[in-house]
């Protein structure tokens, strides 16, 4: 069943409140906290994007969203929750749960529980599907599926790596081997489908990494492949094809992102030296640019109606540092007379650079990080450079997060820096297991634990290892 795009009031979350208040005295008085009103915002500025997003991926007019129910959040990387500042291996950490195999997926928080996906055996011979308590860490059940495709399970290659979504009834998971499956809340196999049988071999370079994307209706699916690449949209009541469509025809780890633009949001797909822009409802072709490169592991970030944030790296020194910079920026879809559309950058980056870590917006800035931990802030609106600080997170993989103010830059090596946006300065440095010293190392990339990803759950601040969770709090 479609929601229909209105929205209460009392709904929202706080910042999502204030950013829709009215202007006028006459409309406050009406304007109350049960009101029921159409997503439609009077301004196409970054205060509502939060809102825009929260309208178009609304599953239900006056339910709470889950707290994390997909990759980045759907691009939204800030929380009103309280999440904890400090913590070490010994403090602040209220528990851990080991995960069966290794992964490098989001954990997704939906439905009272935490779900993540991982790979186990030789050659990645099974995937799973597991769910944990938010309050214990208990697990609450698994789901285990044989890999269709198996290969040798290495750090050089994708494990587990697509995040699953959250649905009205349960989860939808895709493993880089070709496996996608339904799961309900409480653990049983809704449906299950085999895309290397439907649509043959998927092969690319170090595997795929594309997590699904959802707007509540559809369920996206990006096999960024060698061959014929293929964009699908899905029911996720049923699991059958809405539509299906040619990808982008390059190499990329990134995922598709939803961005909000007059007239109904584009699935935007970015990959070396291309990004495509597709309609959801049908999976045609809206607009392509490629006047970018180096642009293989970010995923575009929703900045405004129109607007994305995009992240490229410097190519592993290939090109100038000006000239890796300037695929960093913010990009503008525009509509022309004729009723097509085109991409262009609105401001470039000079010297800012990513690597696995998306740009994210936070406040009124971009925040960029390059890949020894140089956080880059840039003035949201017009992209000037407003400061620049080494960071001892060092690279990151994970997106960061804003929350309380706070930026937080979750390095691969297990080093965490919180900044303030107040005054940008690294005001703690945190970690969850040792440096250097942990016993249990498991085969990550240089044959040490790595931080893939983090997320908020309630009070805590869930981090993923790629055999082990821990929440943050108390």
């Amino acid at each position: 069943m479609t929601s229909k795009p209105y929205v209460r009031l009392s709904s929202l979350t706080p910042p999502v409140r204030q950013a829709f208040q009215p202007d006028t005295e006459s409309d406050r008085q009406a304007f109350q906290p049960d009101t029921e009103f159409e997503c439609q915002p009077r301004k196409a500025n970054v205060r509502t994007l939060v809102l825009i997003l929260s309208c178009l991926f609304a599953t239900n007019a006056v339910a709470e969203s889950p707290t994390w129910p997909r990759f980045q959040n759907g691009g939204v990387m800030t929380t009103d929750a309280t999440l904890p500042t400090q913590w070490s291996p010994d403090e602040n950490v209220a528990w851990t749960a080991d995960i069966t195999g290794y992964g490098q997926s989001t954990p997704i928080v939906a439905h009272d529980q935490i779900v993540v996906t991982s790979t186990s055996g030789e050659n990645k011979d099974n995937y799973h599907v597991s769910s944990y308590s938010i309050d214990t860490g208990d697990k609450n059940w698994q789901v285990d599926l044989i890999n269709p495709s198996p290969f040798a399970n290495t750090p050089m290659v994708s494990r587990a790596a697509p995040s699953a979504v959250a649905t009205d009834d349960g989860f939808v998971a895709f493993f880089e081997g070709g496996m996608l499956i339904a799961v309900s809340a409480g653990g049983e196999k809704q449906w299950e489908r085999n895309l290397v049988d439907e649509y043959g071999k998927i092969e690319a370079r170090h595997g795929l990494s594309a997590s699904l994307e959802s707007d509540g209706e559809h369920v996206f699916v990006w096999v960024e492949r060698s061959d014929e690449p293929y964009v699908l949209a899905i029911n996720p009541a049923t699991g059958e094809n809405v539509w299906k469509s040619q990808g982008v025809g390059s190499t990329s780890w990134g995922s598709p992102r939803l961005v909000p633009v007059d007239g109904g949001p584009h699935l935007v797909c970015s990959g070396s030296g291309k990004i495509i822009g597709l309609d959801p409802a049908t999976g045609e072709r809206l607009w392509e640019f490629d006047g970018i490169a180096n642009n293989t592991s970010c995923t575009p970030t929703p900045a405004g109606e129109g607007r994305f944030l995009i992240g490229a790296s410097d190519g592993r020194g290939e090109t100038e540092p000006g000239a890796a910079a300037a695929s960093n920026g913010l990009i503008e879809i525009t509509k022309s007379d004729e009723g097509t559309y085109q991409a262009d950058y609105k401001w470039q980056a000079k010297k800012a650079t990513c690597t696995f870590g998306s740009p994210i917006v936070a406040g009124d800035t971009a925040a960029i990080v390059n890949r020894t931990g140089v956080l880059y802030r840039l003035d949201l609106e017009t992209g000037e450079q407003l400061s620049v600080e080494r960071t001892d997170a060092g690279g990151i993989w994970s997106t960061p997060l804003v929350a309380g103010g706070n930026l937080y830059l979750f390095g691969y090596k297990g080093t965490t820096s919180v900044i303030s946006l107040a005054d940008g300065k690294e005001i703690a440095v945190n970690r969850c297991w040792p440096e250097g010293g942990d016993k249990d190392k498991t085969p990550g990339f240089g044959g040490g634990n790595v931080l893939y990803a983090a997320a908020p759950a309630g009070k805590y601040l869930l981090i993923r290892r790629g055999d082990k969770l821990f929440a943050i709090g108390k």
